[in-house]
């Protein structure tokens, strides 16, 4: 019985080592055709210590294929406005409701809804006939209180003669004057009702207050309007102030002290832009008095002198606040700089070889990148073809298809 099984333990090593080898003979034979023997291969690269020193994302190996080819450009000295961007919104300086100061008629409208008006220019009339009216009687009755007073001018005068001649009594010129004073005090109450209808009668004429651009118009002739109405035709048309005109933004608190003292030394550029055509200039004009605590951030407005009305109450601009000039930046264009797992890097081609660099990026603007650490002025940094090198790899310079600096997608890492 043992010599059986040991006879059936022999035949199942024998089995399975004739397996084992026939297994490494079809790896060898089809494993190039099918891709076996891939994951061992990627192990192997990814256990060595050239892939591990690379930058995330930039691992491989050292010029598989030979000198990689990239496109490089200089490191530069320039000055360089320091420019700090944000979200705007366009904003009317002055944005005037039109509504009635009296219950009356709309006799005529002078305007197209949309029209630019000038301040003063008569938009509505409203009905004044019984002002007018009014206006007649009052007048009126201020020539019958002058009469009155003239009479009463002259009995006081006849009065104190008579009494200088003892022919009258003091009583008698006492009560002259009397007259004389409440006639004078009459013809006072006429003149000022006569003043307050002439103020009444201003108001069947709606003037511009502003000069801008009308809004639309909710009443039309015929339409009686009324002081007290809240509803929504209650507001004959909206007037707003388009030049010049605010651009109303919020900037980081950490800002401040910079956009403050570059304020001190004069006017501080603004520049809102709606595409790279479309840019329009002015200064800043306002700075809010706190900080909003939530959001961390300062609001502040922008003049700008907006005569051709390219910007519009509302809309959304980019905005650029020129602090001021950095007098000797050091810049590389903005494709230049990668991102890795240590931060923002380039790299410096010297003798055809390539050195990663780890950067300091200040800020970028129009696809230039400003560098505060890492490079030198005249350096040759790589602009395209970054994907492919390493730490040390062999380089050939081709040239550029697209230009380098233009303004770049943010890093890839």
């Amino acid at each position: 019985m043992g010599f059986v099984r040991a006879a059936v333990f022999a035949s199942i090593v024998a089995i399975g080592g004739a397996a084992y080898i026939y297994r490494d003979d079809v790896i060898r034979e089809v494993g190039p055709h099918i891709g076996m023997g891939t994951a061992a291969k990627t192990a192997e690269a990814q256990a060595s210590p050239a892939a591990g020193a690379q930058p995330q994302g930039r691992r491989g190996r050292v010029n598989p294929g030979g000198a990689v080819p990239v496109v490089v450009m200089p490191v530069t000295r320039d000055a360089m406005p320091v420019v700090v961007d944000a979200v705007g919104t366009v904003q009317s300086i002055a944005s005037v409701q039109i509504k009635p100061r009296m219950d009356s008629q709309i006799m005529k409208v002078n305007i197209e809804e949309g029209a630019l008006v000038k301040e003063g220019d008569i938009l509505f009339e409203l009905d004044a006939r019984t002002l007018k009216a009014q206006l007649g009687q009052i007048d009126a009755q201020i020539r019958k209180d002058q009469a009155q007073v003239a009479q009463a001018r002259r009995d006081l005068q006849r009065n104190e003669e008579l009494l200088s001649k003892n022919a009258g009594t003091v009583v008698q010129r006492d009560n002259a004057g009397t007259a004389l004073k409440a006639a004078e005090a009459q013809l006072e109450a006429d003149e000022a009702a006569k003043a307050s209808v002439q103020t009444l009668l201003t108001f069947t004429e709606i003037r511009a207050p502003v000069s801008g651009r009308i809004g639309s118009i909710a009443n039309k002739a015929g339409a009686v309007v009324r002081t007290g109405d809240n509803s929504a035709t209650s507001t004959l048309a909206t007037i707003n102030q388009i030049d010049p005109i605010y651009v109303t933004f919020a900037i980081p608190q950490i800002i401040l002290p910079d956009l403050r003292a570059a304020m001190a030394k004069g006017p501080v550029t603004v520049t809102a832009i709606i595409d790279d055509t479309k840019k329009q200039s002015g200064e800043m004009a306002f700075i809010e008095n706190t900080v909003d605590p939530n959001t961390g951030t300062v609001t502040a407005k922008a003049r700008i002198g907006n005569a051709n009305e390219l910007l519009w109450p509302g809309q959304f601009v980019k905005v650029e606040i020129v602090l001021g000039i950095e007098s000797d930046a050091i810049s590389v264009p903005a494709s230049a700089v990668q991102l890795g797992s240590q931060g923002p890097f380039v790299f410096v081609i010297k003798d055809g070889v390539a050195e990663l660099r780890q950067v300091v990026v200040k800020r970028t603007q129009d696809g230039r990148a400003v560098i505060g650490k890492g490079v030198e002025n005249g350096e040759q940094v790589v602009v395209d073809g970054q994907l492919r090198l390493v730490q040390g790899a062999s380089v050939t310079i081709r040239p550029p298809t697209v230009d380098p600096n233009r303004p770049a997608a943010p890093p890839r890492g």
